[in-house]
């Protein structure tokens, strides 16, 4: 899966009339460093203070908001109540899927638009223009279930 480059985000910002501040930039080569880990802004923040001792919590909430807006990234709020942050992918319309454990919490990642079908049927049947949706599984990870076969 091809991610954002710092490029194409510093596009899509200044066609919304952002500058690519070097806070901005920081925050944006974190979330591009841990694309898999669905990181909160508390945890953005932690990781971006070792490079950027400067930088404030409201700076991150506030350039994340902006991201949001501009759909670059995805507030995801799982099972924990914690808003968390998910780096679109370049080469698809909608934001990929989530595959949760409940044993342990791990998220998995799902790729492939699961619901085209179903989103071109709502679209038909009740004239709704979709601009996106959100998808996530809730089950047992392989690693839980082997640990439960191991247990028995």
């Amino acid at each position: 899966m091809l991610q954002l480059s710092i490029s194409d985000i510093k596009s899509q910002l200044q066609r919304a009339g952002f500058k690519m501040t070097p806070q901005r930039e920081a925050l944006v080569q974190v979330l591009i460093q841990h694309k898999t880990a669905h990181l909160s802004a508390e945890e953005l923040f932690m990781l971006l203070k070792r490079s950027h001792p400067d930088i404030g919590l409201a700076t991150v909430y506030r350039t994340l908001e902006i991201l949001t807006q501009l759909t670059i990234v995805k507030k995801i709020v799982f099972e924990d109540g914690i808003a968390r942050y998910d780096l679109k992918r370049k080469e698809t319309g909608h934001f990929h899927h989530h595959l949760l454990c409940v044993k342990c919490g791990e998220i998995e990642e799902v790729f492939e638009d699961l619901l085209f079908d179903i989103e071109k049927k709502i679209e038909t049947d009740y004239h709704f223009n979709i601009m996106d949706h959100r998808l996530t599984f809730h089950g047992v990870c392989k690693i839980c279930q082997f640990a439960e076969r191991d247990e028995s």
